[in-house]
């Protein structure tokens, strides 16, 4: 499944449409600890997590995600906001838990 597979599947709010919208996802990657996801996080998954500042969109360059989903309803400040369209990073959004949106991501990903 790609990047916009998952846009197109109606569950996740777009907050920003990037340009990498035909990568493959590899995997969802729950994590909020940074620091964690910087050693951790595949390339080419799809980051499931609450964190919305300008860190979390450098992890996630560093990381090669493909993209980034902001679960349990959480947002980007407006620093990362902007920096995520400056960079053309996708990230959705969510109003469900973490495990949940990652969950759906799986069974999206599984058919």
């Amino acid at each position: 499944m790609n990047v916009q597979q998952l846009l197109n599947s109606g569950k996740f709010q777009v907050v920003h449409k990037g340009g990498g919208t035909q990568r493959e996802i590899t995997t969802p990657f729950c994590c909020d600890l940074l620091s964690v996801a910087m050693g951790r996080a595949p390339s080419g998954c799809a980051w499931v997590t609450v964190m919305g500042n300008m860190n979390t969109l450098a992890v996630a360059t560093l990381t090669d995600a493909a993209c980034i989903i902001m679960a349990e309803g959480a947002e980007l400040d407006e620093a990362a906001l902007k920096k995520a369209r400056e960079q053309d990073i996708t990230v959705l959004g969510s109003r469900m838990p973490v495990f949940d949106t990652a969950l759906e991501i799986y069974r999206q990903m599984k058919g």
